[in-house]
């Protein structure tokens, strides 16, 4: 078993191999909800059980028209500023050459870390989690009409595991709609239970893949053989929902997104949260750690 290292040296087992010669299926070795079922929190016991179950749990309005409309304005004046677009924390589409992603958000915006910390969103991650958490990731995510390109099939973990050095599946994701998604404008999909096998997928990291990888995947896309076999046994589930609504989904979720060649945009807010006692080691399947700004190593408790 390949090992990866701590800041203070000490060795932490690879319980998920991934970027070898082959693809290789390994169960999850984990938890999916590492509090207690019973433990205070805003998701009911029967929620957190369908998470359990699924891997994502769908809330209709997690924040209300007046906060959207906050948020998206944000979101449009992130976007319009050239200082921000000049920041490497903002990926362009190839195409287009508009901004498709800002990392790092509740870092450059006030406004959403405010998001971050609100207890509807941190609350639940607590919950899902068991522990403190703290930000993994956060970005924004801009999916205009008439041709912005969708995210391939993917699980985050294997991407975080390989290349960021998250050593468990203690993380989970929330998705916050800041326009309606419909069925036809690139909305989330996901396969419902692939969160309890790991797809460890086959070829070696490049160094600095990340400048390609957020705008293109290559490294740790999972074949087609792969992918069909999980579709065939877990089916997908496409998620649609007016802004304001949400999906909490585990980290190794297979999951993915379409174009958006419809008129209608598509955008919203993404937060990562990773437990304080699951912090990042040296990378398991990488030459290199992810910038910061993707992969944070500051472990503060959201509060």
């Amino acid at each position: 078993m390949t090992t990866a290292t701590t800041t203070t040296g000490t060795q932490v087992p690879d319980l998920y191999p991934t970027r070898g010669t082959t693809e290789v299926l390994t169960p999850r070795q984990d938890p999916v909800v590492w509090g207690a079922p019973d433990a205070p929190g805003p998701i009911t016991p029967a929620d957190l059980g369908a998470f359990e179950r699924d891997g994502f749990l769908a809330i209709d309005q997690l924040i209300d028209e007046d906060e959207v409309a906050v948020y998206r304005n944000e979101l449009n004046r992130l976007v319009s500023d050239p200082e921000i677009r000049a920041d490497e924390r903002s990926i362009v589409e190839p195409k287009s050459k508009e901004i498709r992603s800002v990392f790092e958000v509740h870092k450059i915006s006030e406004v959403f870390a405010r998001l971050v910390r609100d207890e509807r969103v941190v609350g639940r991650a607590r919950q899902i989690l068991g522990s403190d958490v703290y930000v993994h990731q956060s970005r924004i995510n801009v999916k205009p009409g008439f041709g912005a390109s969708g995210f391939y099939w993917h699980s985050d973990f294997e991407t975080w595991h390989a290349e960021d050095g998250l050593p468990r599946m203690r993380t989970v994701s929330v998705s916050i709609a800041l326009t309606e998604n419909y069925e036809t404008n690139g909305g989330l999909m996901i396969m419902p239970g692939s969160h309890k096998t790991f797809l460890g997928c086959a070829g070696a990291t490049p160094k600095d893949n990340y400048k390609k990888s957020l705008q293109m995947q290559d490294a740790g896309t999972p074949s087609d053989e792969a992918l069909t076999a999980m579709a065939s046994e877990h089916g997908i589930k496409l998620f649609t929902g007016k802004a304001g609504s949400a999906t909490w989904f585990d980290c190794n979720c297979m999951h993915g997104s379409g174009d958006n060649i419809t008129p209608f945009p598509r955008s919203n807010v993404f937060i990562v949260f990773n437990s304080v006692e699951n912090a990042a080691v040296e990378p398991f399947a990488a030459p290199v750690r992810r910038p910061e700004f993707i992969g944070a190593r500051d472990f503060t408790p959201v509060k």
